[in-house]
Order: C-alpha cells, then sequence, then structure tokens
C-alpha cells in the first residue's frame, strides 16, 4: 500500500496538478487546494449551505481504476479525476466510515465515497457512466474514489507508505458525501 502521486489546484478546475508532495493541514485539507477548508468548499455543497462542514477536504483515488478504465476506452492519468492522492494496493471502496490512512506524516480519516457528477462526462464523454456500476441486488457502485478528513496534518509524497487502522466493529460501509 502506497501512494502513487499527489495533486493540488488553488482553482476549481476539474483535474488537479501533480506535485513533487502536498502539505496536509489538520481539519482543513491539502495546502494549496481549493477545497481546503472547515466547511464545504465543493460549490455544489456551497449553493445548498455554506456552512456544513467539510467531510470532502482531501480525495483518494486508487490507481487500480486506471486499468478497469483503460479496458474500457478511457486513458486517463493520476490527477485526472481531481484526486489529492493516487494510492495503489489498497481497496480503498472497501474501507468502512471511520478507517484512519497514516500516508507520510499525515492521518486521514475516510468520511464516505466521492459522488462523481457531470463534470466527468465535460471532462471525457462516457466517462460518468464507466465509473458507476451495479452490484447483482441492482445497487448502484461508485468507483471515483473516496473523501475524508485530516486528522493530522503533514507532508505526503509519492512513495510513502500507507498504514491503515480500522474503526471499531460494527463497520459503517461508505455511502456518498
Amino acid at each position: 500500500m502506497r501512494v502513487v502521486a499527489v495533486h493540488a489546484n488553488e482553482g476549481h478546475a476539474f483535474s488537479k496538478a501533480p506535485r513533487a508532495a502536498v502539505r496536509l493541514v489538520a481539519g482543513e485539507g491539502v495546502e494549496g487546494d481549493a477545497h481546503r477548508g472547515v466547511t464545504v468548499k465543493h460549490r455544489s455543497r456551497v449553493a445548498v449551505d455554506p456552512s456544513q462542514p467539510n467531510l470532502r477536504q482531501i480525495h483518494l483515488l486508487h490507481a487500480e481504476l486506471f486499468e478497469e478504465l483503460r479496458l474500457k476506452g478511457f486513458e486517463i492519468r493520476p490527477g485526472d479525476l481531481g484526486e489529492n492522492i493516487t494510492t495503489a494496493g489498497m481497496d480503498l471502496l472497501g474501507l468502512p466510515r471511520g478507517a484512519l490512512l497514516q500516508i507520510g506524516e499525515a492521518i486521514i480519516e475516510i468520511t464516505g465515497l466521492r459522488n462523481p457528477c457531470a463534470q466527468i462526462d465535460a471532462f471525457r464523454p462516457g466517462l460518468l457512466k464507466a465509473v458507476l456500476d451495479r452490484d447483482s441486488a441492482g445497487n448502484l457502485i461508485r468507483k471515483a474514489g473516496v473523501m475524508g478528513i485530516v486528522h493530522k496534518g503533514g507532508l505526503v509524497s509519492p512513495q510513502d507508505g500507507v498504514a491503515l487502522t480500522l474503526p471499531p466493529e460494527p463497520y459503517q460501509k461508505l455511502d456518498r458525501v
């Protein structure tokens, strides 16, 4: 379990620029990123209620998704889907709510699933459908990564290891945030 790449973008653009390292700030998110803050920064959420807590301070995405998307005809690279941290070797989507990830110097609490929106199709037509699926019971599966909040700040760099601490049972399944 390791970090493949890290990204940030000061503006509200869909994709994020690669960085040599990112600094996470406890209770806020990624230094130099438009989504950093104690309260919501995603424009759709701000429009509903700008005072709600920011449970989407940081976006993590599993690099394994890139191969799945390549097989569907999409060439996607780290940062293209707006994630701050691209990981490899960990089933991010299978984590329970409240799982803690120690990455580099930082500790991140997983709060839920990223809910991909129509912006993803503006980036690549048809990509929204490619990052959504259905299980055998017909339930929607969101594959566009997980969101979290920063418990402990610090530097995160490519090749950093990722250590997982699970919350007490019973585990709560991730839902969109």
